[in-house]
C-alpha cells in the first residue's frame, strides 16, 4: 500500500470499527491476501483467510491433533479406503445444505490441473459418495499422513460453484475476473461481506454455524488490511487503530513490548533460495549458452558465502533459527544432524567458483517477495552483499507477494527466495513439493528449480506409502541428505515469528503462523 504513515492511521480509523465494537478484530500484515479461492493458491497468508470461511472434513485442535470438522468420525475398512461420517445439519452460508456430493466435489476440485493444492490429495483416486452423509475416499496405495493432508482440504459448495462458473480454480490473483477470487460461499464460522484486493477484507459472524456452541473466542467480526510499510503497521497497532499484528518489524520489537503485548515462538517455516538448474540458459543471468546453477560447484559456493548467523543477528534481530534442511524441528523427520550447516568459507566459495569457471564473472537476478516473510527483502539484500565478496554480482528484483507468487509458478526465475511451511507437520510434504522431480500431480508441484535426482525420487516414493515407522524415516533421512549433498536448494534459516496485538486481545499462538479468529478473545 502506497500511502503515507497519516494516511494509513486515518484510513484504518475511517473502515475499522470503533472500540466500542469489543467483538471486532483489526488485524494486519505486509502480505496481501492472493486469493478466495480455496483451492487456488496454496500461500500461509490466504490460507489463514480462508479458514475463515472454508472447513476441512477434519482439523487441527490447539495443540495440533487431529479432530472432527465436516466429518464426525473416520474409519478404514481396508488400508486404501478411508469412509468419513459426515456431520448432520450444516449449511453452507448461502443457505444451501452440506452433503456427500460437496466433499466428492471440493475433492476432485483440488486434484484438478489448476489446483497448487493436489499435494494434499495426491494419493486419492477417487472420492465417491455412499449417502448423503457418508463419503469414501480411495487412496492408490496406503498413505500414513492422510488425515494431516485433509486438514488443509476446504470444501466448497457444488451447487455454488457450479453457478458460479467455479468448478475449477482460477489461476490467476486478485487481479483476475473469476468470481470465485472475490467472492466465497462456505460452512465456517465467517462469511465474507466484502474483498478488495490491497484494501480491507471484511468477515462477518456466521450466526448458524454448526460449532458455535464450542466457540472458544468472541469475535463477531474481522477487517483484515494489508499495511505494507513496516512504521506503518507499528504505528497503527500502537495509535490503537488496529488490534493485531501478524508479522511486526524486529526494529520494534522492543517498543511493543513495552507498550503492547508479544507472543512469539518458532514457526514450522524454512526459508531458502532456489535456483533454475533446468534451463539451458538461464532468462536473467550475464552467461549464455549455458547454465551455471546446473553446476553444483557453483551452488555449493553460493551457500558457502552465506553467513547465515550474521543474518540472524543484523536483519532477524534474533528471530531466525539458522538450518542446513529443509524442514523445521517441529516436522516430524528432522534431526540435528540434517540441521547442521555447511560452514560459512568465503575462501572456499571462491575456489569453488573459479574451479568451475566463474571467477568473478557471475551476475544473476535474485527474485525476492517484499512482503511474505519476516525482513524478506532485507534477507536478500544480505545475501547479495555477501555474494558480492566473492565475485557475485546479484541483482535484487524484488515484488509484492500478489506479482511474486506468479511469477515464480510460471517458472520465470532464474534465482529466488521462498518459504516454505508445512501443514502436515511431516518431511513428505517439502519432499514431496519442492524436492521430487517434477511428474504427475503434487509431484515438483513447487519444484521451481528442476532440481532431479533419480535416487530421491526413489525414496520419497516410498516415504509415499511406507507404513513401517522405522523404514520410513531412514528414508526421510537419506533423501534430505542426499538433496544437501547436491546442494539441490540452500536452506537459511527457520522463522521464530512473534506476533503483536494490544494488550486487552488474546490469542492462540501457532506454529503454522495462522490466525485463528474464532479462538481469539477481546476483553
Amino acid at each position: 500500500m502506497h500511502r503515507s504513515l497519516m494516511a494509513v492511521v486515518l484510513a484504518a480509523a475511517i473502515v475499522l470499527p470503533t472500540a466500542s465494537q469489543a467483538k471486532t478484530l483489526r488485524w494486519a500484515s505486509r502480505g496481501d491476501i492472493l486469493t478466495m479461492d480455496p483451492h487456488a493458491q496454496n500461500e500461509g497468508l490466504t490460507n489463514t483467510i480462508s479458514s475463515y470461511v472454508y472447513e476441512p472434513l477434519v482439523a487441527y485442535d490447539q495443540h495440533f491433533k487431529i479432530v472432527p470438522a465436516l466429518a464426525v468420525s473416520w474409519e478404514q475398512p481396508a488400508p486404501t479406503i478411508w469412509r468419513f461420517a459426515l456431520r448432520e445439519g450444516v449449511k453452507f452460508h448461502d443457505g444451501t445444505p452440506f452433503t456427500a456430493n460437496d466433499v466428492v466435489f471440493s475433492i476432485q476440485r483440488a486434484r484438478s490441473p489448476a489446483s497448487r493444492f493436489k499435494v494434499y490429495v495426491n494419493s486419492i483416486v477417487e472420492a465417491r459418495r455412499v449417502d448423503d452423509l457418508t463419503v469414501e475416499l480411495v487412496t492408490s496405495s496406503p498413505n500414513p499422513i492422510l488425515l494431516r493432508q485433509l486438514t488443509n482440504v476446504f470444501i466448497m459448495s457444488r451447487a455454488w460453484a457450479e453457478q458460479h462458473d467455479a468448478v475449477a480454480p482460477h489461476e490467476a490473483s486478485t487481479t483476475g475476473t473469476a468470481l470465485a477470487a472475490h467472492r466465497a460461499n462456505g460452512t465456517g464460522p465467517y462469511k465474507l461481506e466484502s474483498h478488495e484486493a490491497e484494501g480491507s477484507t471484511i468477515f462477518t459472524e456466521h450466526a448458524n454455524w454448526w460449532n458455535k456452541r464450542q466457540k472458544i473466542g468472541n469475535v463477531s467480526k474481522v477487517v483484515y488490511t494489508p499495511i505494507k510499510q513496516d512504521t506503518a503497521r507499528t504505528m497503527a497497532l500502537l495509535s490503537g487503530a488496529i488490534d493485531f499484528v501478524l508479522d511486526p518489524a524486529a526494529q520494534y520489537l522492543g517498543r511493543l513490548r513495552q507498550q503492547a503485548k508479544v507472543v512469539e515462538s518458532n514457526e514450522y517455516r524454512t526459508l531458502f533460495l532456489g535456483f533454475d538448474q533446468k534451463s539451458p540458459e538461464l532468462k536473467y543471468a550475464n552467461v549464455k549458452g549455458k547454465n551455471p546453477f546446473a553446476d553444483p560447484r557453483v551452488r555449493e559456493a553460493l551457500y558457502r558465502a552465506i553467513d547465515t548467523n550474521s543474518i540472524k543477528k543484523s536483519v532477524m534481530r534474533g528471530a531466525a533459527s539458522p538450518t542446513g534442511t529443509m524442514i523445521a524441528p517441529q516436522v516430524h523427520g528432522w534431526t540435528e544432524s540434517l540441521n547442521r550447516r555447511v560452514p560459512h568459507d568465503p575462501d572456499k566459495a571462491r575456489a569453488l567458483l573459479k574451479e568451475a569457471g566463474y571467477p568473478n564473472t557471475l551476475e544473476f537476478t535474485l527474485d525476492c517477495p517484499n512482503n511474505r516473510y519476516m525482513n524478506d527483502e532485507a534477507i536478500c539484500q544480505a545475501i547479495i552483499n555477501m555474494w558480492s565478496k566473492v565475485g557475485v554480482k546479484a541483482t535484487l528484483n524484488a515484488l509484492p507477494s500478489s506479482a511474486y507468487f506468479p511469477k515464480l509458478q510460471a517458472y520465470d526465475t532464474s534465482a529466488y527466495l521462498l518459504g516454505w511451511g508445512v501443514p502436515t507437520f511431516d518431511a513428505l510434504y517439502t519432499l514431496q513439493s519442492l524436492i521430487h522431480s517434477p511428474g504427475e500431480g503434487a509431484d515438483g508441484a513447487f519444484n521451481l528449480s528442476g532440481y532431479a535426482n533419480p535416487d530421491v525420487d526413489a525414496l520419497i516414493d516410498q516415504i509415499k506409502t511406507e507404513l513401517d515407522p522405522a523404514v520410513r524415516d531412514e528414508a526421510i533421512h537419506k533423501a534430505l541428505t542426499l538433496h544437501a549433498n547436491d546442494f539441490g536448494h540452500i536452506p537459511l534459516h527457520n522463522q521464530i515469528i512473534p506476533w503483536a496485538m494490544q494488550k486487552h486481545v488474546h490469542v492462540v499462538h501457532r506454529a503454522d503462523n495462522r490466525l485463528s479468529a474464532e479462538w481469539v478473545v477481546i476483553d
